[in-house]
């Protein structure tokens, strides 16, 4: 497998003079054989007391669950009493009642902005009509009822609201038609009216 000029690198080669000082300027400690035994004489017994504790909690564990079941605790039970809790940890916080005060008084702000703003529309509606060019657009829609209403052939005295313009304008409509042979049927009266 080597190629011109590169060495095998799976091939096992005896540590030349560099490799050597560069192992030894690895902190490896040097322990003795007695220390070494120690060593894995106390890893045994860590591991054989891990394991022991681990079986000692799941027993522990267990025996928790046949309490709890035998006094009606189930899973569903434990989540809301922890989300309860929880809850009222959250509302109890500084950091919840700041923010609830100042949304709160956010609330209060955009109601009076609101009606603040509702009074100036109310207030703009009723300066316009007052406007001559809003004048002038009634006096406009008043003289085509009333020509409509010539033209229908309604009473003469035109006037009145522009509900009474435009239920007289329907009345005469219905005259008209009934006057022509075709009378309409009681609820195209109602309709028109």
């Amino acid at each position: 497998m080597e190629t011109e000029g590169q060495p095998d690198l799976l091939e096992t080669q005896p540590l030349q003079e560099a490799d050597e000082e560069m192992a030894t300027d690895v902190d490896i400690p040097i322990l003795s054989e007695e220390e070494k035994e120690e060593l894995s004489a106390e890893v045994v017994k860590l591991e054989d007391e891990i394991s022991t504790l681990r079986q000692v909690l799941a027993d522990k564990e267990k025996r928790l669950m046949d309490i709890k079941h035998k006094l009606g605790v189930n899973v569903m039970n434990e989540l809301k009493q922890n989300f309860s809790k929880s809850w009222y940890d959250v509302q109890t916080h500084s950091a919840y009642k700041k923010t609830q005060e100042t949304l709160s008084h956010a609330g209060q702000k955009a109601t009076a902005a609101i009606s603040t703003v509702g009074s100036v529309i109310g207030k703009k509606l009723g300066d316009m009509r007052n406007t001559p060019t809003f004048k002038s657009f009634e006096e406009r829609v008043e003289s085509t009822v009333t020509t409509l209403k010539t033209k229908v052939g309604g009473p003469s005295n035109v006037g009145g609201s522009f509900e009474e313009v435009l239920n007289s304008t329907a009345h005469a409509s219905a005259q008209s038609s009934s006057v022509a042979g075709t009378e309409l049927p009681e609820d195209e009266e109602a309709i028109q009216c």
